[in-house]
């Protein structure tokens, strides 16, 4: 019987980006790989060029997160219907539709109706943090949380179908080694780590400091062509620079590894470190 892989995110790029190797590895070995999305990336920063062909930047990141779904092998990719937040102070944040003003319940019924449709033996989502602080990433992370917890409650939004219990949660995370080197790294090539990104509000030297258990280090090396080319698919995003220039040395210079903090079943002290999310299951 064919195993079940769901990762639940806030944007298109999200599932490229940052997990893109897990995704496409389970995929080349026959897994069923599913992606969640809750925005269509509203809020993006987008050359004009890019829009070309395009009615608005909803349409275009969707057509981009199409097209990097079936690099990474995805069988399908579903959106929540909500809109991108953006980042602290946008106006953006204070649209209706924004997904940080849904209630983390309500999104948790959309969520937990993938769940139990999809029924996947692992679920992804981001760390507390959501990864490097965006709200939509620490948003859909408490509403994931929510709906895994209660997927199998059948009074949790018995309108989402029948109570199912996935057997794993994992949260993508950042092993801060590499943040660590960056900030070193980044100076010398003419970067500010406290204004790292496309707009300059990722701040890498405050991220280096937190820091979550690494349970599962995947290595990806033989995905690695795949999330590359998935990648660049988000050109309006930037993707096609992510696997090149300062990131990608300190990729190259750490491995091609994918880490993940194990949120369920409970973690017990003195935990072995696995390189498989279905170990055991």
């Amino acid at each position: 019987m064919t195993k079940t892989l769901l990762a639940v995110l806030a944007h298109p790029d999200d599932e490229s980006f940052g997990l893109g190797g897990t995704l496409a590895l389970y995929a080349s070995r026959g897994y069923d790989v599913y992606y969640v999305c809750a925005t269509r990336g509203e809020a993006g920063t987008v050359d004009a060029e890019h829009l070309k062909g395009f009615k608005d930047t909803a349409e275009m990141r969707t057509n981009e997160l199409m097209r990097a779904g079936k690099e990474l092998g995805l069988k399908e990719i579903f959106f929540l219907g909500y809109r991108d937040s953006g980042m602290p102070g946008m106006e953006d944040n204070k649209h209706p539709d924004a997904q940080i003003n849904a209630p983390i319940d309500e999104v948790a019924g959309r969520v937990v109706k993938y769940i139990r449709d999809l029924k996947p033996e692992v679920v992804l989502t981001f760390d507390p943090i959501g990864g490097y602080k965006h709200p939509d990433h620490i948003h859909i992370h408490k509403a994931t949380v929510l709906a895994f917890e209660k997927a199998n409650d059948a009074s949790f939004h018995p309108e989402a179908g029948s109570a199912f219990k996935p057997q794993a949660l994992y949260f993508q995370v950042f092993p801060k080694g590499l943040l660590r080197a960056a900030v070193r790294l980044m100076p010398l090539f003419g970067k500010d780590p406290t204004k790292f990104g496309r707009n300059g509000d990722i701040n890498i030297k405050e991220l280096a400091e937190v820091t979550f258990p690494i349970h599962v280090r995947l290595n990806v090396a033989s995905a690695a062509e795949a999330k590359r080319k998935a990648s660049e698919c988000h050109a309006s995003q930037g993707g096609m620079q992510m696997r090149r220039g300062l990131m990608g040395f300190v990729t190259r210079l750490f491995g091609e590894n994918e880490d993940y903090m194990q949120a369920y079943p409970p973690v017990t002290e003195g935990i072995r470190r696995k390189t498989d999310l279905f170990e055991g299951i």
